[in-house]
């Protein structure tokens, strides 16, 4: 009895002492005076001889829920190249991955662990295209030599991570657009896509499956109840059709309420001209929302980088009565982007509002042309992260080239900024 009794207490020393280390980390400042950094990078493989960085971390970005100065970023599909009807994968069976790190004492950035994607038998996921009915987009792949590749059903572009408080995550990605859920080990748990996209049982509305290539579901947050999910289009969909929809500054912010399957739509209003892109989302509260527009130009040639606060209070949820409406809910017979914003207003529809948090170019000189992560830390300070597209881009011809920075002329890399914002 002397013995259990013994062991019982060093037990609740040692889960006592556990337990204040981790408060102690999670309460302590987190040193961020040595940023903006790079992440750190080996070399993923070289083609036509150029060097391919394992990189792409930063097409999302998500704080853990509970340790503070530890993040999730994550990559898209892998390296690739504009060529013919579709992409060359410079390196087809790359997994689209999870890199999970952490500012440390010493405000450096430190690597804890990499998580690879995984479909439900636990085998690694590609970023190939899904098959006709499972989210094609109908681009074909191809490999470095132009050989036409196959497509991966589990495959995912994904462009935005949500770190949930039970350990396991949610991507979002421009192929279905899927909202995937996975374990904390990168295992696939249910993938939630538009009806009419043969996947998992809890849908999304059908017109969201008339997102533009490339272009799908490029943010997901979480509310801070932990309740809903919140999506943003990246850019104006293709509704009814390419040729018909007009309306180039409209895209479309959708909910998903993680217990009941609920929907909901909400218009966001872009700047117009080459501020084309809504990419990252991060919550503020359950109903107000910090969202990324950009272009995709380099900070010194021009290019638009702002944050903006947006709420979700008084817009309009345009989901209509018709879930499996392939092109939504419908004003005076036209569907929302053949609409122009006068006779939504007319029609009583409100978008969302916004207001400029920060404009990183004017504010920190921001060169990277892809500003696709953001994380709030309170306090009025966002952590800003960059998609380097594994350091290659297409040479114009379907190979690749390095991927230079105009500013600097080098090599063009992720790298965590923290700035203040409005």
């Amino acid at each position: 009895m002397k013995k259990l009794l013994l062991s019982v207490l060093v037990m609740s020393v040692a889960w006592s002492c556990s337990k204040d280390d981790d408060n102690t980390i999670n309460n302590q400042d987190i040193n961020y005076s040595k940023l903006p950094q790079e992440f750190p990078f080996t070399t993923l493989a070289t083609v036509s001889g150029v060097d391919v960085i394992n990189g792409g971390f930063g097409s999302g970005a998500a704080a853990h829920p509970t340790r503070k100065g530890e993040f999730y970023v994550i990559t898209d599909r892998g390296p690739n190249t504009d060529y013919l009807n579709g992409k060359k994968f410079l390196t087809p069976n790359f997994t689209p991955t999870i890199m999970h790190f952490k500012i440390n004492a010493e405000g450096k950035i430190e690597v804890i662990k990499y998580i690879k994607l995984k479909n439900p038998s636990g085998q690694p996921i590609t970023g190939l295209p899904n098959p006709a009915g499972m989210g094609s987009t109908g681009e074909i792949a191809y490999d470095a030599s132009g050989n036409v590749l196959g497509t991966d059903k589990y495959g995912l572009d994904s462009e935005s991570i949500v770190a949930a408080p039970d350990g396991t995550f949610w991507v979002s990605d421009e192929y279905g657009p899927h909202i995937v859920h996975y374990s904390a080990d990168g295992l696939e748990l249910e993938r939630i896509s538009p009806i009419g996209v043969d996947t998992g049982n809890r849908k999304l509305p059908a017109v969201l499956a008339k997102r533009r290539a490339n272009r799908g579901m490029e943010g997901l947050c979480i509310t801070p109840d932990g309740k809903t999910l919140v999506g943003t289009m990246q850019s104006m969909m293709y509704v009814p059709s390419k040729a018909l929809a007009t309306n180039k500054t409209l895209t479309r912010i959708v909910t998903f309420d993680i217990s009941t399957g609920k929907t909901k739509q909400y218009l966001y209003k872009q700047d117009g001209g080459a501020s084309d892109s809504v990419c990252d989302i991060t919550a503020l509260s359950n109903n107000e929302f910090l969202v990324i527009e950009r272009d995709g130009n380099f900070g010194t040639q021009g290019g638009i980088k702002k944050v903006y606060r947006i709420n979700l209070s008084d817009a309009t949820d345009v989901t209509g009565t018709d879930l499996a409406a392939v092109d939504g809910m419908k004003v005076n017979n036209k569907a929302l982007e053949q609409c122009t914003w006068d006779e939504l207003t007319t029609a009583g529809i409100k978008p969302v509002t916004k207001k400029l948090a920060v404009d990183l170019v004017a504010k920190l000189g921001y060169e990277h042309d892809k500003f696709e992560g953001i994380v709030y830390l309170g306090n009025n300070k966002l952590a800003v992260f960059n998609d380097d597209d594994f350091g290659v881009v297409d040479d114009g011809n379907g190979n690749p080239k390095a991927k230079i920075l105009p500013k600097t002329g080098k090599v063009d890399k992720g790298t965590m900024y923290i700035v203040d914002i409005q």
